[in-house]
């Protein structure tokens, strides 16, 4: 049987994955896919925790912190306190997420628990501990990241950084990032201050993955172009670089004269050639670079 990659149709959650061809071809589904990355995103934390965060009596955060708390006080395994706490948020946090982010993290918690138990013997011992630090937070990262962009969550703080994120509009990774440091702060009585610096430092080193995970490299730029020779340079960029140019009004507070502002988006590969698209017409041009986190429509990613 000939087997190659054939499409991937809508890139929706109705998208489906071709793997082979001809008869007795497997379909992939994106809720298969999904599945696959909470499993994968499920398992990667769990090896982080009982691989790398306990064998270093670091903490984490959020739920999976408070179970490591109990680990240390109690020996209570994680895997049990997890699924536990991770329950009770559930019940509180069903109202702020839809149905299939409440679906998707059922499974994802239910599968991290799993995890968990399977892998409580899992250590590894490093003479570096900076390099414990910095893997526990790529594999943490990585693992949670792959939940999220599957549209689950792993409960705990991730359930306070989505409604932080519905209503404040605050960044995922790092409103994560916030609710996890208040978790580590309550270990301090129990791994010192040195280990809850190296806590927060490995949280950091994982929402910093987790954002790439979630977002991937979607790096653009927002250009604000005030000059009087807009039509030259719309052309241009039109020409040039192929992207649109949306052209707004604005008037000059002092002087009270009406002004035509340029502003496009661009990727970061891009901004180079805009500078010497605007140099080459106006010299003179007064120009606004922004940094932009993520762009949705045509010529950039599918809503």
């Amino acid at each position: 049987m000939k087997t190659s990659l054939l499409s991937f149709l809508d890139k929706e959650r109705r998208g489906v994955f071709i793997v082979c061809e001809g008869k007795g071809g497997f379909i992939l589904t994106r809720k298969a896919i999904d599945m696959l990355h909470l499993m994968i995103g499920a398992f990667l934390f769990a090896v982080s925790i009982n691989a790398l965060v306990i064998p270093l009596h670091l903490s984490e955060g959020g739920v999976t912190g408070l179970s490591i708390i109990f680990y240390y006080l109690f020996h209570l395994s994680p895997s049990i306190s997890t699924f536990a706490l991770n329950g009770i948020l559930l019940m509180i946090g069903y109202k702020f997420l839809d149905g299939k982010t409440i679906i998707y993290t059922i499974i994802a918690v239910t599968a991290n628990s799993l995890f968990l138990h399977l892998t409580s013997g899992w250590v590894l011992h490093l003479h570096e501990t900076w390099i414990g630090i910095i893997f526990a937070g790529v594999v943490s990262g990585t693992g949670v990241g792959m939940i999220l962009r599957a549209g689950g969550t792993t409960a705990g703080s991730v359930i306070l950084a989505r409604i932080a994120n519905k209503y404040l509009d605050w960044s995922i990774s790092y409103a994560t990032l916030f609710f996890d440091v208040l978790v580590v702060f309550s270990s301090f009585f129990l791994i010192g201050v040195e280990k809850v610096m190296l806590t927060i430092a490995m949280l950091y080193v994982g929402a910093k993955v987790m954002d790439f995970v979630v977002e991937g490299l979607n790096t653009r730029k927002a250009v604000t172009i005030i000059s009087s020779k807009k039509d030259e340079i719309a052309a241009e960029i039109n020409d040039t670089l192929e992207r649109g140019v949306t052209l707004l009004h604005g008037q000059g507070n002092y002087t009270k004269e009406s002004k035509d502002i340029l502003y496009v988006v661009i990727n970061k590969q891009e901004l180079l050639k805009l500078k010497k698209i605007i140099k080459r017409n106006d010299p003179r041009a007064f120009v606004i670079i922004h940094d932009v986190r993520a762009v949705f429509g045509k010529g950039f990613l599918d809503m």
